[in-house]
């Protein structure tokens, strides 16, 4: 199969069937770094390549020839981003076309590339879908063109070192990369490599994760002898981040999906760390808690996130302005199922990687009013922006993903 037809299929299992794009790529075991460059690129741009296609097609193509639309979106990426030469977009694109058994497809396919080689369309549109720019303009007016712009970058690769292996500073000499100030661990090569080409990775001297999300485990606070819950815990970055940390603990690893939980498990073993591990629904504490209260809880909620764009560019496609208020509700059912399992004067932290106050504010200033035993624990940092309740980087802040935090102390 040819990498552009691979790309094509890709895309449809996202656009079609609402697929992860990360899902679906792991599944192609030869090309994959054109395969996801091509596929990571259409989805950052497809707004922006559908407003230039708009203008080419004489009439709009029906919907179940969306396979053809994308074929075209797919060679202007390849002109337009991608800077291949013309000849070769063109030819390779166009003999994808002979897979989809529609013959009048590779004229149409030629004629609309070869038009836009003649007089290239420039277009100033941002990217993302209307709802979703208008979303963002409504709830960070002030930083909404700073909020676009960081969603259409390519992200740094960012490592998280291991420190009951070796120091960050002691790792610094091993790689070109540069220490990210508002994190105790992290780091930023200079230039993306392959993971296979990360010195110590396999013998777990570093992680993959994103400063934003290297916050998290500080946030807990969690001193030796203590119970601690991590509540979604897949894929496990935050859990390991925590057993880094911290000695002498009882961390428990819960997610509602057996495939990820999985995932924590083989990510703890590369680091020479372990926890328990739980599969079952956060919020259905009937089913799997033991009775014995935590001194630590991690609610890293499920939730749009609207503020990893950069790193999951298929988020454009598949979030849906009506997906937030059902988030919300979720995230309100895992919060109001998990406070009984907190000690008192235990600490529970709320985190989400999502742009939204209805998300991220919203629900715990509500939870908060509602329960006469939480009270806010101010979270005393020079990273992201104070609300009215915890903490918000906004994407591209201090070079990190678009995370938000609050601290929830158990009175009596």
């Amino acid at each position: 199969m040819s990498p552009r037809l691979s790309a094509l299929n890709n895309l449809l299992n996202v656009i079609q069937d609402q697929h992860s794009l990360t899902d679906s790529l792991s599944k192609n075991p030869t090309d994959r770094a054109f395969i996801q460059a091509l596929c990571f690129g259409v989805c950052r741009t497809y707004f922006k390549l559908d407003a230039v296609a708009q203008q080419l097609l004489q009439k709009p193509l029906k919907q179940k020839d969306q396979d053809v639309y994308l074929l075209i979106l797919m060679g202007l990426y390849q002109m337009m981003e991608m800077h291949l030469p013309d000849y070769a977009a063109i030819s390779e694109t166009v003999a994808v076309a002979e897979s989809l058994k529609k013959p009048w497809a590779k004229g149409l396919i030629n004629a609309v590339l070869r038009n836009y080689q003649r007089n290239p369309i420039h277009t100033q549109h941002n990217a993302h879908p209307l709802w979703m720019t208008q979303k963002i303009e409504q709830d960070w007016p002030e930083q909404a063109s700073a909020i676009l712009n960081a969603n259409n970058e390519h992200p740094p690769l960012v490592l998280r070192v291991n420190q009951k292996k070796i120091s960050r500073e002691a790792y610094l000499h091993k790689v070109a990369a540069f220490p990210i100030l508002e994190t105790e661990a992290g780091i930023c090569l200079k230039t993306p490599v392959d993971v296979k080409e990360i010195p110590g990775f396999f013998e777990g001297e570093v992680s993959v994760q994103d400063g934003a999300a290297q916050l998290a485990a500080p946030l807990l606070q969690v001193q030796s002898g203590q119970r601690v819950l991590d509540a979604c815990a897949a894929p496990g970055g935050k859990t390991a981040h925590i057993l880094e940390i911290t000695d002498d603990i009882e961390l428990i690893a819960l997610d509602h999906d057996s495939d990820r939980l999985d995932r924590v498990r083989e990510n703890l073993e590369r680091l020479g760390l372990s926890a328990s591990y739980l599969c079952a629904d956060a919020g259905d504490t009937t089913h799997w808690w033991d009775g014995n209260p935590f001194d630590r809880i991690l609610l890293d909620a499920p939730c749009s996130a609207t503020g990893v764009i950069r790193r999951h560019p298929d988020i454009k496609l598949l979030r849906r302005a009506s997906d937030v208020a059902k988030l919300a509700k979720e995230q309100s059912r895992l919060l109001e199922s998990l406070w009984p399992l907190l000690k008192v004067n235990g600490l529970l932290v709320y985190a989400t990687c999502s742009l939204w106050p209805d998300e991220n504010m919203n629900v715990v200033r509500a939870f908060i009013s509602s329960h006469s035993d939480a009270i806010e624990q101010k979270i005393e940092a020079h990273w992201g922006l104070s609300c009215s309740v915890g903490r918000q980087i906004l994407p591209g802040m201090h070079g990190m993903d678009g995370f938000y935090y609050a601290c929830l102390r158990k009175c009596s």
